[in-house]
């Protein structure tokens, strides 16, 4: 029912995550570094962030949040809201987000907080720029503020225009960046400006749509001339640091202080500089003449192994180094390029996952110890200081020592030691929110995997290279995230006003009524939307979809037009001109005998995967797709198909959900039992955005994981449909699954029978509207290999769903795992007695099975299986 997908560019081990990610390959590229700075974040000298006063904000830190980054207009604006009550937070944001829809003029700063009566205890947010606005969602207040913990990344994670659009956008983060780049004139010989953001400004980024190969680090294309420039270590180092810099400064100027930072090799020196352990034109002198060092040196390889620590040491050898523990069973081995490629064959005859990364050097290694006495001579010339906020060390993975940091052979150990991020990770304790500052998302995903972090409580702030969003919206929508989850950030530091949903909303409606005078035919068909909708909140400029719409109703609205105007709309013709406006025109050019070309701008399919949505028994989740909502509401919630045939939820249960979509199932477990723990797996991006949101607005104790479950260490291609992600795969069989869902439509519609409607439910036209896809790669891994990682010693309840690949599921599940299941239900296609056969395995491993078939589903190859432990 639900599909599956992710974009990553690593393999290996699970990566459990809590934001979208799209990691880099395996995180391993070269993130050793240098950095500096003295007085950053001076507020938190003695004192950890909860110590700090709120009104220690200084004149210039004043000005840069007030203060539009340009003349006119900002080209993104985040609102932060805050309510007394959920119902008035609700009208607020909806007021917001159409008013935001039709335009920005109106707005000057890029973030500003709008209180509804009082305020209180909700929050929510609405992000608007280039496409509209979106709504981030909507939360009660914890009523306690949460301590945010500063990752920076290494090298692997940068790329060319990486920050471009934030030095647009924000005079903090251009000042850093232009402050740094005249200081390191001396040392590159070079502008780091002109090698981060080559040639004019790009207009509208368009990543590559379906760039398997660049996503999992396997592209053998041959590098531009600027790529080339940037990823030399003598550059990208720099430039990496220089970024990340400016990044952090953005972040301070918006009030985020952290209570403590970690880096990952090149990040720490990050965090250093932000510490005060070095001042930034040290930290500049000191990156620029280590990478230039590093340049001299022999170039070496790098491998990532899915092993762990204690495993790997015994492969070294006397060639090889241990180069970072990134994960419980993730390591990078680093040395000469014939060791590393003597081990890589070895661990495929063992059937080990391993992957090659991109790297010029064996950094962290044995390699490095030629320069490590002159770096820590390098460091000898500079003043270090004891660090003022505390950070993690790479070398040690625990808190960074006062002697540590002020002895300039620590710098020199730094280069040559393994990088112990993942103990790192565990060491930060009792921080809240983890917030990446720079460029990626791969922090984010080691991160809970070490931590086990729950959804919302990881959050990154760039954009991932092969992602087309601005960077001002990412980090914008980074702020907003913060917001709602209770960030210890000084808020009052930002531009305020009062909301008014009355006026707010008399502002919409004489947008409608007057600034755009509606024609006859858009009068009429406004109230044939009213109907089908059930409101007559229908703003002219949008899409019928994002006001309730689906593609059944949208047949419904198709034969209403031809009946009402004599004009016969193609469904197709109904998603691209999907506006009242825009629909209204399309009327009256066909009823004078025109033609209509593709409109530009008119696709339904926006992709604002943030939209909310009420269900039956009143609990408000995000979704893609009301129509599919309900069905799997419906299902979940009043069929309790997950809770029948004997099987129950106990207190305190563990329940384990393969195949999340957008949650539901997760929520189900939540509210049928107390203290419920839900481990749940979900690999698209789309999905588990939504999924990560549920979960949190919702307060699940739930470990979310970003990858597929299948029966090895894997990666596989993956279909998904946009709007029918039920229907999503690896094993696509169009036919199979345009039968399916005509037979599923036409089986729904049996009890409100309507020919017309039921021709068009069955017609070509709709089935492929309904399966246009996206190809992708997913990440997989056993369950078994999770079990083990989590410490999971019984589950209660483990439910299936993932769409043609529950035998690769059971298979993943290793025997000394089954005794630990008490209860299973999954969803199984009957290709060729395959269900007779899962019922037969299961049987054997000592459980009562049944087997049935939903009404819904008759026609259909689908059926539910239910196994209970010893039941008779």
């Amino acid at each position: 029912m639900f599909g599956r997908w992710c974009v990553h560019r690593c393999s290996g081990p699970a990566l459990a995550v809590a934001v979208r990610v799209a990691a880099t390959d395996f995180l391993a590229g070269e993130r050793g570094g240098s950095s500096g700075c003295s007085t950053l974040f001076p507020a938190v000298r003695e004192t950890s962030r909860r110590g700090m006063s709120p009104m220690t904000i200084t004149a210039e830190e004043s000005y840069n949040r007030t203060n539009p980054p340009s003349d006119g207009p900002v080209l993104w604006h985040l609102a932060l809201v805050s309510g007394a009550s959920g119902t008035s937070l609700d009208a607020g944001l909806a007021g917001l987000t159409a008013r935001y829809t039709a335009s920005l003029t109106h707005e000057d700063v890029p973030v500003r907080i709008r209180t509804l009566g009082s305020g209180g205890g909700h929050r929510g947010a609405v992000l608007a720029g280039e496409g509209g606005a979106t709504e981030l969602g909507a939360k009660a207040s914890a009523g306690t503020t949460a301590s945010v913990a500063f990752m920076f990344p290494g090298l692997g994670d940068h790329y060319l225009d990486m920050g471009r659009d934030l030095y647009r956008d924000f005079p903090v983060f251009r000042s850093a960046v232009d402050n740094c780049a005249d200081a390191l004139v001396p040392e590159l010989g070079v502008d780091i400006r002109e090698v981060v953001f080559p040639g004019p400004t790009p207009g509208t980024r368009t990543a590559p749509a379906v760039d398997l190969r660049r996503m999992l680090g396997r592209d053998t294309a041959p590098q531009s001339e600027n790529e080339r420039r940037l990823n030399a270590t003598r550059f990208a180092q720099p430039a990496l640091f220089v970024i990340e810099y400016a990044l952090a400064r953005l972040w301070e100027s918006w009030g985020a202080r952290p209570s403590i930072m970690i880096g990952y090799s090149l990040g720490e020196y990050v965090a250093a500089t932000l510490a005060g352990v070095l001042s930034l034109n040290d930290a500049l002198t000191l990156v620029a003449r280590r990478a230039a060092l590093i340049d001299t040196l022999p170039h070496g390889a790098m491998l990532a192994v899915t092993l762990p620590e204690e495993q790997v040491r015994p492969l070294l050898g006397a060639d090889l180094s241990l180069s970072a523990v990134n994960g419980p069973e993730f390591c990078v081995v680093a040395g000469p390029e014939p060791a590393v490629e003597a081990l890589a064959q070895g661990l495929t005859e063992q059937g080990v996952v391993h992957r090659r990364v991109q790297s010029t050097h064996a950094f962290h290694s044995s390699m490095m110890d030629p320069i490590a006495d002159e770096v820590t001579e390098l460091a000898r010339t500079l003043t270090l200081n004891a660090p003022r906020i505390p950070y993690i060390s790479n070398v040690s993975g625990r808190l960074i020592t006062d002697q540590e940091a002020t002895d300039p052979g620590y710098w020199g150990r730094h280069l040559v030691s393994t990088v112990r991020f993942a103990d790192g990770l565990n060491a930060l304790g009792a921080a809240d929110l983890l917030l990446e500052t720079g460029p990626g998302q791969t922090l984010s995903s080691l991160a809970t995997v070490a931590r086990g972090s729950a959804a919302a409580t990881v959050v990154a702030s760039m954009r991932h290279p092969l992602e087309s969003h601005s960077d001002s919206a990412v980090a914008l929508k980074a702020l907003g995230r913060l917001w709602l989850a209770g960030a210890d950030i000084d808020w009052a530091g930002f531009p305020a006003s009062e909301l008014d949903i009355v006026a707010d909303g008399a502002t919409t409606a004489a947008r409608d009524t007057g600034a755009h005078t509606a024609t006859a035919t858009e009068q009429e068909l406004h109230g044939l939307w009213a109907r089908l909708l059930k409101t007559d909140q229908l703003p002219h400029d949008v899409s019928f979809f994002e006001v309730g719409g689906n593609s059944l109703l949208a047949t419904r609205l198709a034969l209403r037009i031809k009946r009402t105007f004599g004009t016969e709309l193609s469904l197709r013709q109904v998603y691209e001109w999907a506006t009242l406006s825009r629909m209204a025109t399309a009327i009256d050019t066909l009823s004078a005998g025109g033609e209509l070309t593709h409109p530009e701008g008119g696709s339904s399919h926006t992709g604002n995967s943030l939209a909310r949505f009420t269900l039956p028994n009143g609990l408000t989740v995000s979704h893609q797709n009301e129509a599919e909502t309900r069905h799997f509401y419906e299902d979940i919630f009043d069929h309790r198909t997950y809770a029948k045939n004997g099987i129950s939820l106990p207190d305190g249960a563990t329940v384990v959900d393969v195949g999340g979509n957008i949650g539901l199932f997760t929520l189900f477990a939540h509210y049928e039992a107390k203290d419920v723990r839900v481990f749940t797996f979900e690999p698209a991006p789309p999905m588990f955005e939504l999924l990560s949101q549920n979960v949190a607005e919702h307060g699940v104790n739930a470990h979310l994981f970003n990858i597929g479950i299948s029966d090895t260490e894997a990666e596989a291609d993956f279909t998904f449909y946009p709007r029918s992600s039920g229907m999503s795969s690896f094993h696509p069989d169009e036919a199979e699954e345009k039968h399916n869902l005509r037979t599923i439509i036409a089986n729904q519609q049996k009890a409100d029978a309507d020919a017309e409607v039921a021709e068009l439910v069955s017609s070509d036209e709709l089935i492929d509207v309904r399966f246009e896809a996206i190809e992708f790669t997913a990440t997989l891994r056993p369950l078994s290999a999770v079990i083990r990682e989590q410490g999971i010693e019984r589950i209660d309840l483990i439910k299936i769903d993932v769409q043609k690949s529950e035998r690769q599921v059971i298979d993943g599940i290793a025997d000394e795992d089954w005794p630990k299941i008490q209860q299973m239900v999954l969803e199984a296609h009957d290709a060729d007695g395959e269900v007779g056969r899962l019922v037969e395995l299961l049987e054997n491993r000592g459980f009562t099975v049944r087997a049935e078939q939903d009404e819904l589903y008759v026609g259909t190859d689908i059926h539910n299986i239910y196994a209970v432990r010893g039941a008779r």
